[in-house]
């Protein structure tokens, strides 16, 4: 670790006033989502379709506002160093590739092909199988910067991971999604995971970057201060997304509020399952917990924009599939919120088996 990255990483996290009340904000900003979206509809349709190739452009920007903190921190001539956490990357690639997609198929299988299906429209359940499988084959990019971030976790590990997922993706996405869901030819909309992966990653990288040059000429400290600034505006805009989120989505909430627990269940279950197993893997080959905690975020969350996209591509806008992929959108946010806690909490316990 270089002198400028020592001094401006702290040795232990810590969760101020505002993070440690984290779950209340974010069950007020869901409530009021809703309750926006009904009062003002047309408002938030209208920011719902300021989309490019089913990119939202104000959700891309809140992103931006999320990711920069995380990635002003990181330092392009260490990520050399990154081939020391080779566990953790063989770890984080097996799950995502290995045993996520398949779990949820079987997942989807169970319970929303069975358990569930005498309470589902008979002719939805199908499709609402499909949309969780593309939910789960395509690892999340952007937002796994967020989550690392509020775990203080290795910043160039998860800059790495997530470039080597999104190289995956491009070669593997279409040909896993046609084997689980039986199709010969599967459209990939090319035109969302380019754009996402140049505006989520590539742009926010290099302005990250310049921008971090800018500051450390003017000294460690500058840089420092810039990102203690700009935790609380990350926050902010995380919030404000789940409002846009629920907003969005609040009609078809309070329209269908039994399909989307339902659907819900098989998602959740996938989450922490794969959270879990890929914690735990890392623990058992001794992996550091900055590693780690990024392994298990990004096992777990999902790139729910090339889902949507591929869903309606496949099966069309008022389909079981693209249903079934916004569900993921929804929950996406406060559910790996809830892994962040859990992966901190139980830093000590971690840090005791892995020695």
């Amino acid at each position: 670790m270089s002198a400028t990255q020592a001094a401006i990483r702290p040795a232990v996290p810590a969760m101020g006033v505002f993070e440690r009340w984290l779950t209340l904000w974010v069950a007020l900003c869901i409530v009021a989502g809703i309750g926006l979206g009904r009062i003002f509809p047309a408002s938030f349709h209208a920011l719902g379709n300021l989309t490019i190739a089913q990119v939202n452009l104000p959700i891309a920007a809140l992103v931006w506002l999320m990711v920069v903190p995380m990635l002003l921190k990181i330092d392009l001539a260490a990520l050399g160093q990154v081939r020391a956490h080779w566990r953790g990357i063989a770890v984080t690639v097996g799950v995502n590739w290995l045993v996520k997609p398949f779990s949820m198929a079987l997942l989807g299988a169970i319970f929303i092909g069975w358990l569930f299906r005498p309470l589902l429209p008979a002719g939805q359940v199908d499709s609402y199988i499909a949309g969780l499988i593309l939910l789960a084959a395509a690892p999340c990019t952007a937002m796994v910067f967020v989550w690392s971030n509020l775990l203080d976790g290795e910043p160039h590990f998860t800059l790495s991971q997530v470039a080597l997922n999104d190289t995956i993706m491009v070669v593997a996405f279409a040909p896993l999604v046609g084997l689980l869901l039986g199709l010969s030819s599967i459209t990939v909309p090319w035109g969302t995971l380019i754009l996402s992966v140049v505006l989520y990653i590539v742009v926010p990288v290099i302005v990250a970057q310049l921008w971090r040059r800018t500051l450390l000429r003017q000294g460690p400290a500058t840089l420092t201060r810039t990102l203690g600034v700009l935790g609380p505006v990350s926050l902010v805009a995380l919030l404000t997304t789940l409002v846009l989120l629920f907003g969005l989505q609040g009609e078809q909430i309070i329209a269908q509020p039994l399909v989307i627990l339902l659907l819900a269940v098989p998602i959740l279950i996938q989450v922490y399952f794969n959270a879990g197993l890929a914690y735990a893997l890392n623990r058992r080959a001794g992996v550091a917990w900055c590693v780690a905690g990024p392994s298990a975020l990004i096992g777990a969350s999902n790139f729910f924009e090339l889902a949507v996209a591929t869903a309606i591509a496949l099966f069309g806008f008022q389909s079981g599939a693209a249903l079934a992929t916004v569900v993921g959108v929804l929950i996406e946010v406060p559910t790996m919120l809830s892994v962040v806690a859990i992966v901190r909490r139980t830093r000590g316990w971690y840090e005791r088996g892995a020695a």
